[in-house]
């Protein structure tokens, strides 16, 4: 799905966030990646029966962030296939991050993306409940943290 993100956005002049080359053919991306992957977990949204999005859940940010001063769920690597756009699967995912971190009693989801170009990743965030925290940079690679607080249920 992340290589298929890539394509995507590269067929619409958007390569500021992850440019033009797959994650599966960028070694560093692919360890990332696995860390990632081994430090939480692997959350799949299936339509239909069929891998639509998938996202990771773990207890904090990457190297790049400090981590909260209270217990998180830190989403990472959250993507859709563009299959299936439109039909609310990244909204969904984010959905199961607030009641995952509901049902595990932490009031703070966090996540962070790409903050460049016209800021529409920054928006799409928002307008899933999260709130805009914090600019940072990465060797030029501009940021945003997000936020969300998770009322106990």
């Amino acid at each position: 799905m992340l290589d298929g993100a890539v394509a995507w956005l590269a067929a619409r002049g958007r390569t500021g966030q992850w440019g033009t080359q797959p994650w599966s053919a960028r070694p560093k991306a692919v360890e990332r990646v696995r860390e990632i992957l081994a430090s939480g977990t692997v959350w799949i949204a299936e339509v239909e029966g069929e891998p639509a999005g998938t996202m990771t859940l773990t207890p904090s940010p990457g190297p790049y962030l400090a981590p909260a001063d209270e217990p998180e769920v830190y989403v990472h690597l959250l993507a859709t296939d563009r299959a299936f756009t439109g039909r609310g699967v990244g909204a969904a995912l984010l959905a199961h991050a607030v009641a995952e971190a509901r049902r595990q009693g932490i009031g703070l989801v966090r996540v962070d993306c790409y903050a460049g170009d016209d800021g529409r990743l920054v928006d799409y965030y928002r307008a899933q409940g999260f709130t805009a925290a914090e600019r940072f940079d990465v060797d030029g690679w501009p940021g945003m943290l997000l936020t969300r607080r998770v009322p106990a249920g």
